[in-house]
């Protein structure tokens, strides 16, 4: 899955995209470079980040999908938790739905997923992205993980999305100290225990750049090392910027888990 932010301000590419015509190029470049997904996100949810109105992030990600659907051929994802706006998404052309508060933020989202027919992730996230780094603790980090990925299943199964539709995600530096980064990778595995695919996303982020002492821009091989930890460890869909790399990262990992077979 290749990042697509159409933000000012995301932690790492905020304000590279942010045109309409640069995002669009942008997403040309993830096709090519070998995304099966595109996810666009119209609303920065980094650390610290302010919500933004439902009309100024969908200003931000129509134009781009508009455009993106009628140029790209693998599947589209909008990355929001508010109900219109994935709604409008949808009617523009969008595939599927990244959802960062596992469907807790909007009691409305579930119905909309279920109406459209279509695969949402739905992701772990401990309190809102402007205070969820305010020294986040928990008693049983994985154990309260799952018990929130089970509730979001539920309110999905209550609207009539389709088992074989829901993708999770332990949400990776959403509320979350450094260790509790290290010990989700490390304890992936556990989530299998739900049925779903696992998608992870550790694209250049802090829990990387406070062991490598490197900005967001020079995280690229931190990335690369969680990204092969998640996979040997279960995940089965990977949320990257640095798609051409990673892929390769990816294909490898792969061959470790029997999920390519194109070395034999």
């Amino acid at each position: 899955m290749g990042i697509l932010n159409v933000t000012p301000d995301s932690f790492y590419d905020g304000g590279r995209y942010h045109h309409a015509e640069q995002a669009v190029e942008h997403g040309l470049r993830l096709e090519a470079e070998g995304a099966d997904v595109i996810d666009v996100g119209g609303e920065s949810t980094r650390p610290g980040a302010q919500s933004i109105s439902v009309q100024e992030e969908l200003d931000r990600v129509l134009p781009v999908i508009e455009a993106l659907v009628k140029n790209v051929t693998v599947p589209i994802s909008i990355d929001t938790y508010k109900a219109p706006v994935a709604e409008a998404a949808l009617r523009a052309g969008v595939h599927m739905v990244n959802d960062i508060s596992g469907f807790h933020f909007d009691l409305e989202l579930p119905e909309i997923v279920a109406k459209y027919q279509v695969p949402v992730v739905l992701m772990h996230i401990k309190g809102t992205p402007r205070e969820m780094q305010r020294d986040p603790r928990y008693l049983d980090l994985l154990g309260e993980v799952i018990d929130y990925l089970k509730e979001g299943i539920t309110r999905a199964h209550r609207a009539g999305v389709s088992e074989e539709q829901i993708v999770i995600d332990p949400g990776i530096g959403f509320g979350k100290r450094l260790h509790d980064n290290y010990v989700l990778l490390q304890r992936l595995s556990e989530l299998q225990l739900l049925r779903k695919p696992i998608l992870v996303g550790p694209s250049r982020k802090s829990f990387i750049g406070k062991v490598v002492n490197r900005p967001p821009e020079e995280r690229l091989w931190g990335t690369a090392a969680a990204v092969t930890v998640a996979i040997l460890n279960g995940a089965d869909i990977i949320r990257v910027h640095d798609v051409a790399a990673i892929k390769q990262v990816a294909q490898i990992a792969d061959v470790f888990v029997g999920k390519n077979s194109d070395w034999s």
